[in-house]
């Protein structure tokens, strides 16, 4: 018999960890899977400021299938997804959130895709039930995975997805910091399709995604598994580097031969100067981003930091 690894990264989730839970168990209990799989769930309390550690603890003194991950402080969805998989023991690893917008009854449909064969599936919300600001920040992500990371543009990118057990062990290979879960995966295989399941309301609690935290998950992305951001600075200068020996070759012979008396343009010169050198610091500034994530992994910053974990002895 197999066994089905349910990973959940928990923020702020006291009031609707348990329900996610119940959820999943009765699912499993159900004989079409109970005759197949067991099933484990792995909680990764991500420094959590509310008593989700004590829900998770509770939690797994009630039920050995679960097993509780406290973090020493906020490390992120990505780190927390990360301790999750290097706990797992099953041979299908499903991943979602702790809010219950996600529904856990409907993993069924990403078993039946990974049971045809295929080694990663996500799921495709029939209708989103996020706000604007997270679904803004979903398209964006989108987009950067699209041109960053090669993403096929008909795959559609969730926070619920399954995977077989050896793409996890291939994604759990990469030590260093700021993991980006999305790019392990997309690096690990070209097998990955979509199932379509529903999206549900939020029922409790606000997201946990902020404007900070979006735009340092952006970032991750961008200089995590792609040097096409140097490469676009790169051509960039070199557009600005023949323009600049174009409009400087047109203003001497402008001069020369057109309208000797005409002085030259100070404001035009300041405009061409503060576009050049702002652009100058971007490209600083990013260059300065790959060299600042290069050190941080030569002193070997952790990808997270384990207090305790929990789980009831069988």
């Amino acid at each position: 018999m197999q066994k089905i690894s349910f990973v959940i990264p928990c923020y702020r989730s006291a009031q609707t960890l348990p329900l996610v839970i119940e959820e999943i168990g009765n699912k499993m209990r159900q004989e079409a899977l109970a005759k197949r799989y067991t099933h484990e769930v792995i909680l990764v309390c991500d420094g959590s400021p509310d008593d989700t550690f004590d829900v998770i603890r509770r939690l797994s003194e009630q039920d050995e299938k679960i097993t509780g991950i406290s973090f020493a402080r906020n490390f992120g969805q990505h780190a927390a997804l990360m301790a999750g998989l290097r706990h797992v023991s099953g041979d299908i690893v499903i991943c979602l959130d702790d809010d219950g917008q996600t529904p856990a009854d409907e993993c069924d449909l990403l078993i039946a895709e990974i049971e045809k064969g295929h080694d990663a599936v996500y799921a495709r919300y029939d209708r989103k039930q996020h706000t604007g600001f997270r679904n803004f920040g979903s398209a964006v992500n989108e987009r950067m995975t699209r041109m960053m990371l090669g993403k096929p543009k008909e795959l559609y990118i969730s926070s619920y997805f399954a995977v077989k057990r050896f793409i996890a062990d291939e994604m759990v290979r990469y030590e260093n910091a700021y993991p980006y879960v999305i790019g392990l995966l997309l690096r690990a295989t070209t097998d990955i399709v979509n199932v379509t399941v529903h999206h549900r309301q939020r029922t409790s609690g606000t997201s946990g995604y902020t404007l900070k935290k979006l735009m340092a998950l952006w970032m991750n992305g961008f200089t995590a598994f792609s040097i096409k951001p140097l490469r676009i600075a790169t051509l960039t200068g070199a557009f600005f580097a023949f323009a600049g020996f174009i409009y400087g070759a047109w203003t001497i012979i402008k001069h020369l031969f057109v309208n000797p008396d005409q002085p030259v343009g100070w404001s035009s010169t300041m405009s061409v100067m503060l576009f050049i050198g702002g652009m100058l610091m971007l490209m600083l500034g990013l260059i300065g981003e790959y060299i600042g994530r290069i050190y941080v992994s030569m002193n070997a910053a952790p990808q997270y930091v384990i207090r305790e974990i929990v789980k009831k002895e069988a």
